[in-house]
C-alpha cells in the first residue's frame, strides 16, 4: 500500500472544494482526506499482488477498481502463473525444440 501527501494542495480536487476532514475516491483508485491546512493525503485502496512472473503486470481498473493480473505482450490476456503457462516470448522456442526432438 503507498500513501503520498500533498502539502500544496487546498482541498481542490479535478476543480472540486473540499471540507476538512471529508475524503472521496479519486479515477486512480485512490481514497483521499481534506487535511487542510496540511493538504490533501491519498492512500490506495487496492492490494496490489507483489509475487508474479516478470512476463505479467498487474493492470487496475479506473472505474471498479478490480486489479488482475495480464500479460505483458498482450494485455488482453490474463496471466495465470500457477497454470503451466510458460513465458509467452520463449514459447516459438519450446515448441520448435519439441518438433526437433
Amino acid at each position: 500500500m503507498e500513501c503520498h501527501f500533498n502539502s500544496r494542495a487546498l482541498c481542490v480536487f479535478e476543480g472540486r472544494h473540499y471540507s476538512l476532514g471529508e475524503t472521496w475516491m479519486d479515477n486512480a483508485c485512490m481514497q483521499c482526506t481534506c487535511l487542510h491546512p496540511v493538504g490533501v493525503g491519498c492512500c490506495e485502496t487496492v492490494h496490489r499482488p507483489v509475487d508474479f512472473p516478470a512476463w505479467c503486470e498487474v493492470r487496475v481498473e479506473p472505474v471498479t477498481c478490480k486489479v488482475s493480473l495480464v500479460q505483458a505482450a498482450d494485455p488482453r490476456l490474463p496471466c495465470s502463473p500457477g497454470e503451466d503457462i510458460k513465458d509467452p516470448s520463449h514459447g516459438s522456442l519450446q515448441l520448435q525444440q519439441q518438433l526437433n526432438g
